[in-house]
Order: structure tokens, then C-alpha cells, then sequence
């Protein structure tokens, strides 16, 4: 446990972590299974830029900090999918941390990256690091004693250009958890191993039909398999959930930027509504938009979205000549390729037709190329926006 944290829930968090290591995902030999786009910055600049960005000046790498990093599994992705990168990983769990350092030695993601410093710290803490271009914080602000010094520490770690991806609890799709939280603590169980066996006899013991039971068996029985996974969700010590409003809020208050949701799926009317109501829908502002997502479902357990230092214009490629000049270069986080027949970014079917195919062929066999050099024919505009807009395709602007 870190001697001088400024963090005052950092001794009592740091033992539960201690006791249960988290994540509870299985150490294993090579790289950690397929990707996660959200941990892969070319990945995320096209995402909420609209485009790539420009590598950083005087040839060094892109320095990214892991703050939070627990048991490694977010770590190992961000050094196999950022090769080259300066990557600093830190957590205040020496438990968690030993596996982590298990991880990535087993894993190789350490060979991946330019380096990789693994530290038991606070990110209350961290003076004289940075500034990085990406930080990764999932799961993490949330359990801190005050989470609103948490982001304003991670404010000042980034860059002006920087990105800060966050997790945080969502009020509305945790409200069973937090029914079953304060029973357990009712029941004075406590959070250690005797904590664990209640709690796993409570969702035994309720009847069948009980909602509480009903929710964890069918929503969450599988991601409790692990016993660390199982104590995070219903007893730990430290927890701190949101609603829409209190989040732009508590971002706001930062000096950050919102950038966009990293699940952008989950908040796009057209998955909950059709006919008159999507076309209602549809035509309110963004965030009138979210609002309405929010009141919709209330399954949404978690918010996952990009915050920037400086507000973020984001490129359309409206404009066909621009577009034409611009240079491609392939999604990274594809499974499948070259086939026709792939899995995006986000793991769903995709089925390319045959200019598609061909455009991203073109794109990969040509790096440096415009689009406008590579001869596919006036098409072109029309199916590397499409590409762009399903982020098949990344684009870097060309010099016209």
C-alpha cells in the first residue's frame, strides 16, 4: 500500500484489491485474446477525431499512462496494440500488480513498447509523469474516496492534444447491485472470504423469482464466475455511481471536454426506437438525445466515453476532394482479414461488398497513397465514406 497517498479511502481500497485481485482474467503465454479498439490510439483518434492524428513531434512515442491498472488486462492490450509506445502502468494494489507484472512478462507486451514501468502508486500521485497523450482510467474514479480529485489529477496529467478514456457507474442499470450492496452490509458479512461465501449463498438462498436473484443470474452470473470479479460488484468498500446530468457535471468541473461515448452504439436512438418516435428522436440535439437513451433503458450500467484537454472539432470528410487527398490506412482492430467476411471493431458480423473489398486492399497495399491515386474510379468517395463512417477505414488528411 503506498505510504503517502493523498487519497484517503487508498488504505481500505488497497486491501480489498490485495485480497482480490482485479480483474480475475486468467494469466496466459502470447498476446491477450483479439482487441479492444478503445485501448488502440489509432483506433481512437479516427473514432472521436474523425481522423488520425499527426505522430508526435521530434520522433518520440506516444506516451500513455494506465492509471488504475489492476490485475494487467487493460495494460497487456495497450502495449501489443500501441507497439513503440512509453507506457506507464500504475495501481495502488501490490496484490494486483503482481499479477499484472505476471501478465505482461508472460504475455510479451513488454518487447512490444518502447518501455514499460509497472508502479504501485495512486494516480493522486503522480507528480513529474507526463504529460501523456492517452490515458486509460476504467473502473477507477469510482471507487476513489473523492472521485472529482481523481480526474482533476488525471487533468493535469495530459497533454493539450491528449485523451482520457474513462469508465464510470451508471446510477440507473445498478440499482439491484446496490440493493444487494446494502443488504450484504446489513448483514455485516463483511469484504473478505466470508463475505464471498454469503454473498454467493444470498443469490442461492432468495427465492427463484426474487428480482434481485433474477438480475444476477441473468445478467451477471457469468462475469461473477471469478471470485475477484464477484467481491468488485457487491462488496466493495468504496463506490460511487452517476446519472447523465451529475457526469457532465463532474466532467465539466474538471476543465476536460467530453468526446464522445466509447459505446456509441448503446446511446443511438435507432436501437430502442422506429418509425415517428426515431424520426422525434432523431431530431433533438445530442445530449436531449442521451437524456432520452438514459430514461429508455435502464439497463445502462456504466458510462464508457473520451474527455479531451482541448475541445475536439471532429472531420466529417463532407468535403470530396479533401477526402480524395486524404491518405488511408486499415482499422487495426478487424478479425478476419482479408476476408470479405470480418468482425469490426466492436466483434459484430461484417459482410464487404466487392468495391469495399477492393478499396481496402488498395489501401493496404499502397500505404502513403492517396485515395485519389489509387485508381479506383469516381466511386471512390462514395465507398471510402462509407468505410469511414463504419471506421473500417482511417484517414489522415493529405496536403491537397
Amino acid at each position: 500500500m503506498p505510504e503517502h497517498s493523498t487519497d484517503a479511502a487508498t488504505p481500505v481500497v488497497s486491501a480489498f484489491y490485495d485480497r482480490f485481485p482485479y480483474p480475475g482474467d486468467p494469466v496466459q503465454d502470447g498476446p491477450p485474446p483479439g482487441y479492444n479498439w478503445r485501448w488502440c490510439l489509432r483506433s481512437v483518434h479516427a473514432a472521436v477525431h474523425g481522423e488520425l492524428q499527426p505522430e508526435p513531434a521530434g520522433g518520440r512515442p506516444w506516451k500513455i499512462l494506465d492509471a488504475g491498472c489492476g490485475t494487467g488486462v487493460s495494460t497487456d492490450y495497450l502495449c501489443h496494440l500501441n507497439p513503440g509506445a512509453d507506457v506507464l502502468a500504475v495501481d495502488i494494489s501490490a496484490g494486483a500488480l503482481e499479477v499484472a507484472r505476471e501478465r505482461l512478462r508472460r504475455s510479451g507486451g513488454a518487447d512490444q513498447v518502447t518501455s514499460l514501468r509497472q508502479e504501485q502508486r495512486s494516480l493522486l500521485d503522480l507528480q513529474g509523469e507526463g504529460p501523456f497523450d492517452y490515458i486509460n482510467s476504467v473502473g477507477v474514479l469510482h471507487h476513489l474516496d473523492a472521485p472529482e480529485a481523481g480526474l482533476t489529477s488525471l487533468a493535469q496529467l495530459l497533454a493539450p492534444h491528449g485523451l482520457l478514456h474513462l469508465f464510470l457507474y451508471a446510477d440507473a442499470g445498478r440499482w439491484e447491485i446496490h440493493r444487494t450492496q446494502r443488504a450484504l452490509n446489513l448483514l455485516e458479512v463483511g469484504t473478505g472470504a466470508e463475505g464471498l461465501r454469503l454473498g454467493r449463498e444470498l443469490f442461492e438462498t432468495l427465492p427463484q423469482n426474487n428480482r434481485l436473484r433474477r438480475h444476477h443470474e441473468q445478467r451477471w452470473s457469468v462475469d461473477c464466475a471469478a471470485d475477484a470479479n464477484f467481491a468488485d460488484m457487491y462488496l466493495h468498500p468504496q463506490e460511487t455511481s452517476y446519472d447523465l446530468e451529475r457526469l457532465m457535471g463532474f466532467i465539466e468541473a474538471s476543465g476536460l471536454h467530453f468526446a464522445g461515448f466509447s459505446n456509441p452504439a448503446v446511446w443511438d436512438p435507432a436501437r430502442l426506437l422506429e418509425g415517428e418516435l426515431l424520426q422525434r428522436a432523431s431530431s433533438l440535439p445530442l445530449p436531449q438525445q442521451w437524456a432520452l437513451i438514459e430514461q429508455l433503458d435502464p439497463d445502462i450500467s456504466h458510462f464508457e466515453f473520451f474527455v479531451s484537454a482541448q475541445p475536439v472539432q471532429v472531420e466529417t470528410w463532407g468535403d470530396d476532394q479533401a477526402l480524395l487527398d486524404a491518405y488511408g490506412e486499415l482499422q487495426p482492430c478487424l478479425w478476419g482479414w482479408p476476408s470479405a467476411s470480418l468482425l469490426g471493431t466492436d466483434l459484430e458480423p461484417i459482410s464487404l461488398d466487392e468495391p469495399s473489398l477492393a478499396l481496402l486492399q488498395a489501401v493496404e497495399q499502397h500505404p502513403g497513397t492517396s485515395l485519389k491515386a489509387l485508381g479506383i474510379g469516381a466511386e471512390v468517395v462514395d465507398i471510402a465514406r462509407d468505410l469511414c463512417k463504419r471506421r473500417l477505414l482511417l484517414l489522415k488528411p493529405g496536403s491537397g
